[in-house]
Order: C-alpha cells, then sequence, then structure tokens
C-alpha cells in the first residue's frame, strides 16, 4: 500500500501543477509570452485566503472566493500596466519584466504580511466522535487498509473539473473561440472584428483566478505560506506545462500530474534532496526526444 499512497500523494500534488500550469499555458497560447511573475500570484491568493479566514472570520469557501476575485483583478492590472505596452517589443524585454514583476510581489508580500511563516488552515477535514466521546478531526479518507487525505480527493477532483471546464469554454463559447483565433493569428482575429486586447486581458484574468485557488490548495497540502511560497511551485508548474506541450490545456494537464507522480516517487525512492535535479532531468530528456512535449504540436512559419 505504500506505492499506492505514494501514487495519491503524486496526482495530488502533480494536480496542483496542473492547475497553475493550465494558467500558464493559456497565457502563452493566447499572448505568445512566459508570465514568471505567475508563481507569485499564487502566494498572494494563499494569502488573501489566509486573513480572509483567520482575521475576519470568514468560511471557507468565501475566503476562496475573495482570493479568487482579487487575483483576477490583480491579473487585469498587471497585465494592463507591465506587459500591455510591451506587445511590440522583444520577447527578452518582456521576460525581464515578468521577472521584475515577481520580484515586485515578493517585495509587496514581504512588507504587507512579513516573513514570518504562516500556519495555514486546513479546510479539508471531517469530524468524528472517538471512544471517549470527544469530537476530533479527521484528516483522511479511508478506504479498507489505504488511508487517502481529503486535500488530496479534493486536489484531484476540482483539477479534473477545472481542465475539463477550460477544454469546453475554449471550444464552445464565444470567448474561447476568440481566444483560440488569436492564438492562431492576432492581425487576423483584429480583422474579424475581434479585441485581442480584451481577450488577452480575460485570459490573465482566468489564468490568475487559477492561481488562487492552485495557492489554497497548495497551501492546504503543507499548511507552510510565506512570501517565497509559490516561486518553485510556479517554476515547477512551467515545467510542467513545457512537459506537456505548453500551449496544450491536456498536455498541461498530463504534465503536471507525470511531474508529481515522479517528484513524490523520487523523493520516496531516490532522495528528497535530489529530487528535483530528477524531475528537471526527466524535462532535459522528454525535450531531446520531443522538443515540442508530449502532446506540443510542431508550428511551421512562413519566411
Amino acid at each position: 500500500m505504500t506505492m499506492v499512497n505514494h501514487l495519491i500523494n503524486g496526482l495530488s500534488l502533480g494536480s496542483v501543477y496542473a492547475i497553475i500550469a493550465l494558467g500558464y499555458t493559456m497565457v502563452y497560447g493566447i499572448a505568445k509570452m512566459l508570465n514568471f511573475a505567475h508563481g507569485d500570484v499564487i502566494m498572494v491568493g494563499a494569502y488573501i485566503c489566509f486573513y480572509a479566514v483567520n482575521q475576519y472570520q470568514l468560511p471557507p469557501v468565501l475566503g476562496i472566493l475573495a482570493a479568487v476575485l482579487v487575483c483576477t483583478a490583480l491579473g487585469v492590472v498587471v497585465e494592463r500596466l507591465a506587459y500591455k505596452p510591451l506587445r511590440a517589443a522583444s520577447s527578452l524585454a518582456v521576460l525581464i519584466t515578468a521577472i521584475g514583476v515577481s520580484y515586485f510581489l515578493q517585495n509587496a508580500a514581504l512588507l504587507l504580511w512579513s516573513a514570518n511563516p504562516k500556519v495555514f488552515p486546513l479546510f479539508f477535514t471531517s469530524t468524528r466522535i472517538n471512544e471517549a466521546g470527544e469530537r476530533v478531526v479527521v484528516r483522511n479518507l479511508e478506504i479498507g487498509p489505504l488511508s487517502v487525505s481529503y486535500v488530496a480527493v479534493v486536489t484531484v477532483a476540482a483539477c479534473i473539473v477545472i481542465m475539463l471546464a477550460l477544454t469546453w469554454f475554449t471550444g464552445r463559447t464565444k470567448l474561447g473561440k476568440a481566444m483560440r483565433a488569436c492564438s492562431e493569428d492576432k492581425g487576423a482575429a483584429q480583422l474579424m472584428g475581434i479585441d485581442v486586447d480584451a481577450t488577452i486581458s480575460v485570459t490573465f484574468a482566468i489564468g490568475s483566478g487559477l492561481a488562487a485557488i492552485a495557492g489554497v490548495l497548495l497551501c492546504n497540502m503543507y499548511q507552510n505560506l510565506v512570501p517565497t511560497t509559490g516561486s518553485m511551485p510556479g517554476i515547477k508548474a512551467f515545467t510542467a506545462a513545457v512537459f506537456g506541450g505548453i500551449g496544450s490545456i491536456p498536455g498541461a494537464f498530463l504534465g503536471g500530474m507525470l511531474l508529481g507522480i515522479l517528484e513524490i516517487f523520487a523523493k520516496a525512492y531516490i532522495s528528497t534532496q535530489l529530487s528535483d535535479a530528477v524531475v528537471f532531468s526527466a524535462l532535459i530528456i522528454v525535450l531531446l526526444v520531443k522538443p515540442t512535449g508530449l502532446l506540443g504540436r510542431p508550428v511551421r512559419e512562413k519566411v
């Protein structure tokens, strides 16, 4: 059962990576830019939810909703102020700006909320009466000899629902089709009457809202919140997006799941210190064999 538990933990962690990677892949697929500040939006969402629940005593559902709303607005503001003026700039200029926004968000969080670690509250638990007649909090769901945390169940379920919802949204709705048109050719999309700037802003809003959900789920898994909480998960989620094929929603889902499983098994059977090296080595091997990622498609450009 140990291996099964590792697999479940890997799927849970991979689901968080996949939700973050969906934000990366949507922004890249439409705006053709890498928003490296995306990981820090995760941190902002987690802090908003933490203070909404701990300080203002809001129910967890409202705390999560507040985090999503704040991060959605933050994504739009960042896109308008930092990225929109660079539409015609080189990719290097956009990359440097994204790194600057990342450091700005981290230092703003440091000033607002201090560097002291916060213990994030557990949202996904149940209660039962023990033999002494006392009500106790239960974190795990017992299924025969298997013990699965409620956080893992909720995280995997949320990831699947989000992935299916985004697939439907981009394939069936008018706005989703506008996003796909912008992804193919922004100039042609504009000639067809699509507001490219508004479409890109909506994409940032959706990705940032997903980042808030991922931040809450991540902090429920590890319960440690600091201004740099989103840095490494953001990098790994970007790795997952590239691993699966950046620009592909199913690819981000698959890449996140595989990356989470690989990381947990590397920690369990190789070394906790070398797990990150194993993960990034796997990415290098995959890109050497298939440069577009597992589900990515080669893009032909007219010269």
